[in-house]
């Protein structure tokens, strides 16, 4: 199951440079996850400084 990014995100970008599949691009205000290419390795949800990313539901 993919991250996602709650809107508690500040687009700071540290999510995506840990990404090793480079599944985060930046969106629309926030980054987001690509659900497809996300492997759930959870390398983003740690280094996320708001907390904004979790397991999707």
């Amino acid at each position: 199951m993919a991250r996602v990014i709650s809107d508690s995100c500040i687009a700071c970008g540290a999510c995506a440079g840990t990404c090793p599949v480079e599944a985060i691009s930046e969106g629309d205000g926030k980054f987001e996850v690509n659900a497809e290419t996300c492997i759930d390795c959870g390398a983003c949800e740690g280094v996320c400084p708001t907390g904004a990313i979790s397991e999707a539901e």
